[in-house]
């Protein structure tokens, strides 16, 4: 049984290092090759436009972001068993943070198989028609499958498993206190950025245009000295067995 947890712990550890490191790859090659998230402040013409510009490279990127957090999926379930005989809402917190990643999976993927199909007919279409439905069939996609499930839900869902998994740590006193307050930090930034989605239907709601950016970073800075500290616990466990 310990080594099972030993190697538990190491898991847990080597797959939200993983999980974060892969997610930042994509992302920063989308803000290289697509301007992103800059490009979703412009008219949805230029971003059909631009999106079309980049190819089968553009959809594999958007297609490596939506599918790259499956490692923190797992991380999410192995710290659950991990901790839920100890705290009674560990089991509620991993279903939390599992529904977070599958939202914003399906909602990035629609840059995948959505998107494309639209930008290919209002670029190619000389069909006024076709071009303005293009326009509206994306904005109301982005809004559904972006706005409420990506980062409305995705983005709750998210800060609601890393305040309960940070509490876990401090209560059960598993790695120093500072990094469950560092997470604390981390989702408080995070949390800010629903004021930009509330402002795309409530014109004038407050706005900080970075904390989705600071936060996102802060979190998965988070994630990754989180992993190192499930790495140490598992070497220190070790070395305990072995004394």
């Amino acid at each position: 049984m310990e080594t099972i947890v030993f190697a538990t712990d190491r898991r847990i550890g080597k797959l939200l290092i993983l999980g974060a490191v892969l997610v930042f790859i994509p992302y920063t090659i989308l803000t290289l090759i697509f301007d992103y998230p800059l490009i979703l402040r412009e008219d949805t013409g230029t971003i059909l436009t631009r999106f079309q510009a980049g190819g089968s490279t553009l959809i594999a990127v958007w297609w490596a972001f939506a599918v790259t957090g499956l490692p923190l999926l797992e991380a999410y379930v192995l710290i659950g068993q991990r901790l839920e005989n100890k705290l009674p809402f560990i089991r509620w917190a991993t279903i939390l943070g599992v529904a977070s990643g599958l939202v914003q999976i399906i909602g990035l993927l629609r840059w995948t198989f959505v998107v494309p199909v639209l930008a290919n007919n209002y670029v190619h279409s000389t069909d006024p028609a076709i071009r303005a439905a293009s326009i509206v069939a994306f904005q109301t996609i982005h809004q559904y499958g972006g706005v409420v499930l990506g980062e409305h839900l995705g983005q709750l869902l998210t800060i609601a498993w890393t305040i309960l998994i940070a509490s876990a740590f401090n209560q059960l006193s598993l790695f120093p206190k500072w990094l469950s307050w560092f997470g604390y930090f981390a989702s408080t930034i995070y949390l800010l950025a629903q004021g930009d989605l509330f402002a795309t239907v409530i014109p004038g709601f407050p706005v900080w245009d970075l904390a989705g950016l600071i936060g996102s970073t802060l979190w998965l800075i988070w994630l990754v000295v989180a992993g190192f500290q499930f790495l140490k616990l598992g070497r220190q466990e070790v070395r305990m067995v072995l004394v």
